[in-house]
């Protein structure tokens, strides 16, 4: 018997409230057939009369006889996969962030995980370097999709040497059999200078455009490189001439995909404009901003729900200090819409503080990567004021920073008071001024 999944949530007034399913509760089978991930758990409850076998956290086994309604959801949230079952990491990447980390950090961030049911039901990358040929039969032939997938480069000795893995170069012949199944695909491409970039990404481009639509979008995205690569292959980061220059090109192969298709297809990361020096593209570019979570035309996405709150500000409020807590590369920015707000709204005084990453190391600047020790010492004293962390520093539900420090640690550090903000322009304006554009008070 497996062990199954574990009950993460009930929802209220459920089917599975009703019948008395708890957090904790292991549903070990569906229709007697044992469990073994979400997938499982998926298609066995796909028809409207189904059996489930629960381990109850007492150890009490309930055999229970559901039925529901068309459309009607049962109302249960489980673990993706059983501790056990996680598919790890096989490959030995040059450029591997947690190989890059220093001790100390949240315990997940050690995680190595390339498994292809994260990347169904979360989105996450995955290499396709340890799929066995049974996992991608049952991929094509329970049309699992779409998939989130770590390409890096076409090219299969290039990407072998890369990911430290020979299996690594069957990438080709793998992508070839999911797309003619009709596996969507969103790729990625982590992008290292004079690894694989020029002609190799030129070709990884073309290669991937080629499989159009099932690979629905490319997201190029910079190397990421921490202080703590020790004993590690040698990698340097783009100089602003490079990055331009990626970019022109970039912009060719856009205009060649929208002409071909309909879409731009490949899409760079937001660094890349912040290093070239260049403004973010107009949000049409971006298409339906298919890599969001991969850093791509977040900003641009920022602005565009800057813009259609802006004329909702009032022309004056309550005198208002507030702090906004960034990273380096986004304070240009921050700095220019700081100048327009306080123009526009009287009353409000808006400081915008550049966290320097001395925890890893001034190549890392963007806000995700700070950490609470970084914010402390670099803000000081806060002398009571509020300050706004983007939602991006911390860990979803739990507040807390890569460091494993919580947001209230921080606040009592620097004497002041935390409100987290969601990445969207609407939310940020409504805690710049301290009440929602329909006029209620945030609380």
């Amino acid at each position: 018997m497996s062990k199954g999944l574990v009950v993460a949530a009930v929802e209220t007034g459920s089917i599975a409230e009703e019948m008395e399913i708890q957090v904790g509760d292991r549903v070990l089978a569906v229709n007697e057939e044992e469990l073994n991930d979400i997938i499982d758990f998926q298609f066995g409850i796909a028809e409207e009369e189904f059996t489930l076998l629960i381990e109850k956290i007492n150890g009490e086994l309930w055999e229970l006889e559901i039925e529901r309604d068309p459309g009607e959801f049962l109302g249960l949230e489980l673990e993706t996969i059983s501790a056990e079952g996680l598919k790890l990491c096989r490959n030995n990447c040059a450029f591997c962030f947690v190989a890059q980390m220093p001790p100390g950090m949240r315990s997940t961030l050690y995680d190595k995980d390339d498994d292809y049911r994260l990347s169904i039901t979360q989105g996450s990358f995955i290499t396709l370097s340890n799929l066995s040929e049974e996992e991608l039969r049952r991929i094509i032939s329970l049309h699992l999709s779409p998939l989130y997938i770590s390409v890096h480069a076409w090219n299969p000795e290039v990407r072998a040497r890369l990911m430290g893995n020979p299996q690594a170069g069957k990438l080709p012949e793998q992508l070839r059999r999911l797309t003619e199944a009709g596996i969507v695909v969103h790729a990625q491409v982590v992008l290292i200078p004079e690894h694989n970039d020029g002609d190799v990404l030129t070709e990884t481009i073309e290669r991937l455009g080629e499989l159009y639509p099932a690979v629905q979008s490319i997201a190029v995205v910079p190397v990421g490189l921490t202080r703590y690569r020790k004993q590690l292959t040698t990698l340097r980061g783009f100089t602003a001439p490079e990055a331009r220059q990626i970019l022109d090109q970039g912009e060719s192969w856009q205009t060649n995909f929208f002409a071909q298709t309909g879409q731009h297809l490949v899409y760079f990361a937001d660094e890349f404009y912040v290093l070239a020096g260049r403004e973010f593209p107009e949000a049409s570019v971006y298409d339906d901003f298919p890599q969001l979570e991969n850093g791509v035309g977040m900003a641009r996405k920022f602005m565009t729900e800057i813009e259609a709150g802006w004329k909702q500000l009032p022309e004056a409020i309550s005198e208002r200090p507030i702090h906004l807590i960034t990273g380096t590369s986004a304070q240009d920015f921050f700095e220019l819409l700081r100048d327009r707000l306080m123009k526009q709204v009287i009353g409000l005084k808006l400081t915008v503080h550049a966290i320097r990453n001395d925890f890893f190391g001034s190549s890392v600047t963007v806000a995700g990567l700070l950490t609470a020790q970084d914010i402390a010492l670099q803000l000081g004293d806060m002398g009571g004021e509020e300050f706004l962390i983007p939602s991006v520093m911390l860990k979803a539900d739990e507040d807390l920073f890569l460091d494993d420090q919580s947001v209230q640690w921080l606040e009592g550090k620097v004497n002041g008071k935390a409100s987290i903000v969601e990445n969207n322009g609407l939310a940020f304006l409504e805690h710049v001024i301290g009440y929602t554009l329909g006029g209620k008070t945030i609380e």
